[in-house]
């Protein structure tokens, strides 16, 4: 047996285990465990974005963008930033539509 195998069992075995425990079905235990998990992703990722808008005083990316244009925003010290913001929006709207995606 292949130790992906072994791997697969030994998670399976667990998961019935804790749903039994729990007295859920394996499929309500992983489907909360991913949503707990999503979840606390989604609050990492907020923290992250509010940090950074905190930061420069700004909403979100678009306002961010507006103030570079505006000329009211130094691109040079906040650019990694900006690109940092901008990847952590889409992050948290994918999350979100995933935890919607599990209702």
């Amino acid at each position: 047996m292949t130790t992906l195998t072994t791997r697969a069992m030994q998670t399976h075995t667990i998961f019935g285990l804790v749903a039994q425990e729990l007295q859920v079905s394996e499929d309500d235990l992983l489907k909360e465990g991913v949503r707990a998990l999503l979840e606390r992703q989604l609050r990492e990722v907020k923290a992250q974005i509010f940090e950074i808008t905190g930061r420069y005083g700004v909403p979100s990316v678009g306002e961010m963008e507006a103030r570079y244009r505006e000329g009211t925003l130094e691109e040079a010290d906040s650019w990694r930033d900006f690109q940092r913001l901008d990847h952590l929006e889409y992050k948290r709207d994918r999350l979100l539509q995933l935890i919607e995606a599990l209702s």
